[in-house]
């Protein structure tokens, strides 16, 4: 896999991330998935912030789209290898302070694998 397909992966991940459009999203992930994330810890404590599998995202983010219904993610910055996409991001939700985020998108055979996501 080669550096401009991985980070076509993640432009991609942001414009059905954007849309909220779960389906496209998932299809951009492996059916095991794992997913870790600070903000499971605090609305699903009994994932200890990490989950596995398309049916737990697909329900994770469409409470996230369910609470949030504007949140939206404005692309800083893209780096990528052979192996993963390093994403630096602002999330924006309409009365809420923007947060930087960062993540990383572990990419195997063209799908994401792994994805952990980091931010105060």
């Amino acid at each position: 896999m080669n550096t401009l397909k991985n980070e076509a992966i993640a432009t991609k991940w942001f414009e059905a991330f954007n849309t909220h459009d779960i389906e496209k999203l998932l299809s951009l992930y492996h059916a095991d998935a794992r997913h870790f994330s600070p903000k499971l810890k605090i609305h699903k404590p009994e994932t200890k912030g990490f989950i596995v599998g398309k049916n737990a995202l697909r329900e994770w983010w469409q409470d996230a789209f369910n609470r949030l219904p504007t949140l939206n993610y404005s692309v800083s910055s893209l780096t990528a290898n052979h192996k993963a996409v390093f994403m630096e991001y602002v999330r924006k939700v309409d009365g809420e302070s923007d947060m930087l985020v960062a993540e990383i998108l572990e990419i195997e055979n063209e799908l994401i694998v792994a994805s952990r996501v980091y931010h105060g």
